[in-house]
């Protein structure tokens, strides 16, 4: 039997499709990080197109998340259900921004990513807390991709300049 909120969207609807990550969220364990995954080969096939397309769709990304997100934890009825990884999406979009791709650096800034997303240290954890909306599902995930880039890129100079 399905819980309450789980009947209350459905994979045909377009909103809810892609705020739960085409399904991704739906997974019974560590739906983030399933969500976060769905997004590499995204960022890799975007990542084709330039560093202005990739910018675009970035932003692109993170402002109808902020819809797709809002819409449908309140068609759920549950703020921020752990289904909901559009928000995922975004923040591993901002994780690889003029980062050069790589299976190093794609696993790097993937577990960076996960690492800020999930312990939250300031300020995703109080803006994650009080920010309520799409505004607030969003706004701690792009914070964690801000944190992971920057922390790439760190580690990416420190690794070539030795």
């Amino acid at each position: 039997m399905q819980p309450e909120y789980r009947k209350r969207v459905s994979m045909k609807n377009p909103v809810h499709f892609c705020a739960l990550g085409g399904g991704a969220g739906l997974i019974p364990f560590m739906p983030g990080t399933f969500g976060s995954l769905v997004a590499i080969p995204l960022v890799l096939l975007v990542a084709l197109l330039g560093d202005s397309a990739y910018i675009a769709i970035t932003l692109l990304v993170s402002v109808v998340g902020v819809y797709f997100c809002g819409k449908t934890a309140d068609d759920m009825g549950v703020h921020d259900h752990g289904s909901i990884v559009w928000d995922e999406v975004a923040g591993i979009f901002i994780t690889f921004l003029f980062a050069p791709l790589s299976v190093v650096s794609v696993g790097l800034g993937f577990v960076l990513f996960r690492f800020f997303d999930i312990l939250k240290p300031w300020p995703i954890g109080p803006v994650d807390k009080t920010l309520h909306g799409g505004t607030g599902i969003m706004l701690d995930d792009i914070l964690a991709g801000v944190m992971a880039c920057a922390s790439l890129h760190v580690v990416l100079w420190a690794l070539a300049a030795f």
